[in-house]
């Protein structure tokens, strides 16, 4: 059965959607299945992977409304073994008050991948409340900035609110650094400000260099793994850390 990991932060901008399909691509390109849910109004990563927000019928919001995950459940253009579990406009920021909703459906379409992917929003509402009650793991998406960095302690506090009140299975999984630059002063004081902060064993390996074939890829709604040399430290990092997400849910 496939496991479910929430990346989350509540700070936007860091990359959560990013990292997100990175993995999605990442899994995909090993051979594994796994079901991307989008639980972000903005539908960044619905509209990445080829579904047009506006035109998404069954949506998260719906499913957060007692719909079937069934019909919620689209393929996508990136790959077979992918697919989507699309945002909409109705998805509100405020959420669904019953959080245990997602995981229900979760928990009925979970046999047929790998791994569930959920793509956070950038708050501490009701939505990130639904997701990490429907996650066995969090994982945390940072980048080494001073406010990408803000507000880790309040994500971590959510999560142990989660744990206590809907989810005791919940864990913290860990830290991904992304948008790492080659060479900067600023990221090496900022990612030693993150050790201190979260621990060196929290942080996983590798970090995630910051390239412009990833905005490029982003914006051609195209997966990472499809450019091939041109992307190969990226990919590369993302190939990594997909053997941890697919450890975590294979255990």
């Amino acid at each position: 059965m496939g496991r479910t990991v929430a990346l989350i932060n509540q700070k936007g901008g860091v990359g959560k959607t990013t990292v997100t399909l990175g993995l999605a691509s990442a899994a995909a390109a090993a051979g594994h299945r796994v079901l991307v849910v989008d639980l972000d109004p903005q539908a960044s990563s619905t509209w990445v992977l080829g579904v047009d927000p506006a035109l998404v019928e069954i949506s998260t919001a719906e499913v957060l409304g007692k719909a079937d995950p069934d019909t919620a459940i689209v393929g996508t253009e990136w790959s077979v073994l992918i697919d989507l579990m699309p945002a909409s406009n109705r998805l509100q920021p405020h959420g669904s008050g019953k959080p245990k909703r997602l995981r229900n459906a979760l928990e009925r379409v979970a046999d047929r991948y790998d791994a569930i992917l959920v793509d956070c929003p950038p708050s501490l509402g009701n939505l990130i409340a639904s997701g990490l009650t429907a996650a066995d793991f969090a994982v945390i998406v940072v980048e080494p900035s001073a406010l990408g960095l803000r507000g880790i302690g309040a994500v971590a506090d959510v999560i142990d609110e989660v744990w206590d009140s809907h989810n005791e299975s919940l864990e913290l999984a860990g830290v991904i650094v992304n948008k790492v630059p080659g060479v900067s002063g600023e990221a090496e004081r900022r990612y030693d400000e993150l050790v201190r902060i979260v621990g060196k064993k929290a942080i996983w390996q590798p970090v995630i260099p910051q390239r412009v074939i990833v905005n490029q890829a982003t914006g051609e709604r195209r997966p990472i793994h499809s450019y091939g040399a041109r992307s190969l430290d990226v990919t590369a990092a993302f190939d990594q850390l997909w053997k941890k997400v697919r450890r975590l849910t294979r255990s």
